[in-house]
């Protein structure tokens, strides 16, 4: 049996679409279903059991799994209560990596690229203590995240009891279908579809920074298919532990983004520019590119897929249809 906390979410559910589809059944889910319609991300999935937060510990308890893939979070870049995200994103995550250390379990998890903060010290994943601590993440979030990575890496350098695989995922901008719980965090094209397929015009920040087009800022894109795939790929590949970027390593622009979306409905793009308001603005970041050659060097060989052809698959399978649901 494989545990899967966050099965409910954006990630996590397509995940376990994947696994379903690849006939395996045996699955746990650990999550918040809540009140936002998340529920609708496991209608027509298959799983084993459904282990709320307060049982999970109680639920390990003598049990053997096959691995934990550990996707659950909270994963708001808003988020103030700091409280809360030490108890879920740390605190959690280490008694999940040490519960997996003690059993001999594979340990897969969620970073985030957040962790990179404004990129001002680039976007490599390199895993050591001296590269990690080099980081400095803008907001809680990406703070939680990153006392994890620096958690488990230092685990690593004191040769302290690990499991027998770990790995530590850093998601770029992932983007696709069953984001729609997220509120302001999901993406550009699940947020302002309904208005481009209504004829309105999609609006984008002008550029405040010299040598940059309005809608160029960039962010490094990636289909959530093809962060499944790494996913999978680690699971299928149990002698690979360390911490990997998640994206495309291609940078690519908002109004590329939105020019993709208006193509997939066969539509000339229609397009705005307004100010990026002051609050954001001397903090906004204008590009992020995942450096994938720690992935690459460990084997993962697969294409990723273009935006356009990502978006493409996003309006036409799930979007622009009565059932957005995988």
């Amino acid at each position: 049996m494989l545990l899967l906390t966050g099965g409910a979410g954006f990630i996590g559910s397509n995940l376990l679409a994947s696994l379903n589809e690849a006939g395996r059944p045996d699955i746990a889910v650990n999550d918040i279903l809540g009140s936002d319609g998340k529920w609708r991300n496991l209608a027509g999935r298959q799983l084993t059991e459904f282990v709320p937060p307060a049982d999970l510990s109680r639920w390990l308890d003598g049990r053997k799994l096959d691995a934990v893939v550990h996707m659950g979070a909270i994963s708001s870049t808003t988020a103030t209560d700091g409280d809360l995200l030490m108890e879920n994103n740390f605190r959690l995550s280490l008694r999940l990596f040490d519960w997996c250390a003690a059993t001999r379990t594979p340990f897969i998890y969620a970073s985030s690229a957040a962790t990179y903060g404004d990129g001002a010290a680039g976007f490599s994943d390199d895993r050591s203590l001296a590269a990690l601590k080099r980081l400095k993440p803008m907001n809680l979030y990406g703070w939680s995240k990153h006392m994890f990575d620096l958690a488990v890496v230092e685990r690593v350098a004191r040769k302290d009891k690990l499991p027998p695989q770990w790995a530590g995922l850093k998601f770029f901008n992932v983007f696709g279908p069953n984001e729609y719980h997220k509120g302001e965090m999901t993406s550009l094209v699940a947020k302002r579809f309904d208005d481009a397929k209504a004829g309105g015009p999609i609006r984008l920040f002008k550029s405040h920074r010299a040598g940059i087009a309005d809608g160029d800022q960039k962010r490094d894109f990636i289909y959530v298919d093809d962060a499944v795939a790494v996913v999978r790929w680690l699971m299928e590949t149990p002698a690979v532990s360390g911490i990997f970027n998640v994206g495309t390593g291609q940078a690519r622009s908002f109004r590329d983004l939105v020019t993709a979306m208006f193509a997939a409905l066969g539509r000339e793009p229609k397009i705005e520019y307004i100010d990026m308001p002051l609050s954001i603005r001397d903090s906004y970041q204008y590009f992020t590119q995942a450096e994938i050659g720690n992935l690459r060097r460990a084997g993962f060989d697969a294409d990723f897929t273009t935006i356009e052809e990502g978006v493409k698959r996003y309006v036409s399978g799930y979007l622009d249809r009565a059932d957005r649901y995988r």
